[in-house]
């Protein structure tokens, strides 16, 4: 039994290090893209991502406090 507690855990190892290694091939890119400067900083070129796949939510608009010491305070 102690055996198996010593080798439990090096076997969930290896199996994640292949289930890793078998997702990393099956994911190939033929272009892996490559990035260019442009005005404002850089842009990638080609690769196996388009436009629409990862999307950036706007952020909230927070409220600015004010900096008049007379203006009644919220809290």
């Amino acid at each position: 039994m102690t055996q198996l507690r010593a080798i439990a855990p090096l076997l969930v190892a290896a199996v994640l290090a292949v289930i890793a290694v078998v997702t990393v091939q099956s994911a190939a890119c033929d272009d892996p893209g490559r990035y260019v400067p442009v005005a404002g900083g850089y842009e990638l070129i080609g690769g196996c991502i388009a436009p629409g796949d990862i999307v950036v939510p706007h952020p909230a608009p927070h409220e600015v406090p004010s900096l008049d010491p007379s203006a009644p305070q919220k809290g």
